[in-house]
């Protein structure tokens, strides 16, 4: 074995280690901490709020509004890293157990987009831990692209690809493809229908939410419309304006708090 296949094998034993599989097990289960505290922050803009962001920025200001809520952001952070080193092994080494190769390679693509959403909640977190949050008021990454030249276009691009992920969430969601991931042979019964059932609404909810902030991405270009290109929080007050709107975004926020329960599920069951 050379020094390379020697390097490869020791960095597979600390991905596979024990502490680094609790810890990212431990970063699912703040993944839906975060997602039931922006359904609860969604249910109030639903109920006639308009001051909180319901967004992650804005759950996580929450939990840093709580006794220890420092310690508990950075523990966020850390279990968040812990979620990207897995994922990143997954892309190298993961989904063995999958015969079909297309199949396989879809899979690592997924964990591929999961290691660049943790690493930007990890960041997130670090950041309102330090209380450098900023991105409002149409002063976001997006609505800065909107402001170079030809950075319409690339924003529409980006509106679109949240449009697709969107869809392509629901869709796995509606199909229960999620389930291929989750080994529930020790689950109970009960267990198992409630993972599969609050995995079904959850991803179809959360499709619905990032599909929304596709369309008002693709809109603020077309219209240069900066303050429209804002991320959750701007597409769920959007939905709030529309007739019969705080019925909907009731609905969504319901949906969302299903996801952050399922994920309390995934954290059990994953395949890690």
């Amino acid at each position: 074995m050379d020094a390379a296949e020697e390097a490869e094998e020791s960095a597979r034993q600390v991905v596979e280690s024990r502490p680094v599989h609790l810890a990212a097990r431990a970063g699912l289960a703040a993944y839906g901490v975060m997602h039931l505290l922006v359904a609860w922050l969604a249910a109030r803009v639903a109920a006639g709020g308009r001051g909180e962001r319901a967004d992650q920025v804005g759950a996580l200001q929450v939990l840093a509004g709580e006794p220890l809520g420092l310690w508990l952001l950075w523990l966020v952070v850390a279990a968040f890293a812990a979620v990207v080193v897995w994922r990143l092994s997954q892309v190298i080494w993961g989904f063995r157990y999958l015969t079909d190769r297309a199949k396989r390679t879809q899979e690592r693509l997924f964990s591929a987009c999961q290691v660049v959403v943790f690493i930007a909640f990890a960041v997130l977190a670090a950041r309102v831990a330090t209380g450098s949050t900023g991105g409002s008021g149409g002063q976001g990454p997006t609505a800065a692209l909107l402001r170079v030249p030809g950075g319409r276009w690339l924003v529409v691009a980006v509106g679109i690809g949240f449009v697709v992920t969107g869809v392509a969430m629901a869709y796995r969601g509606s199909r229960r493809m999620f389930v291929e991931d989750l080994d529930l042979r020790e689950a109970t019964p009960l267990a198992r229908v409630l993972t599969e059932r609050f995995g079904q609404v959850g991803y179809v909810a959360k499709g619905i939410a990032i599909t929304a902030i596709g369309v008002l991405i693709g809109l603020a270009a077309l219209y240069y419309q900066p303050a429209r290109a804002e991320g959750l929080d701007v597409a769920l007050k959007t939905l709030a304006a529309q007739p019969f709107g705080p019925l909907l975004l009731g609905g969504v926020a319901l949906g969302l708090a299903s996801y952050g329960v399922f994920c309390f599920f995934e954290a059990r069951y994953h395949r890690i």
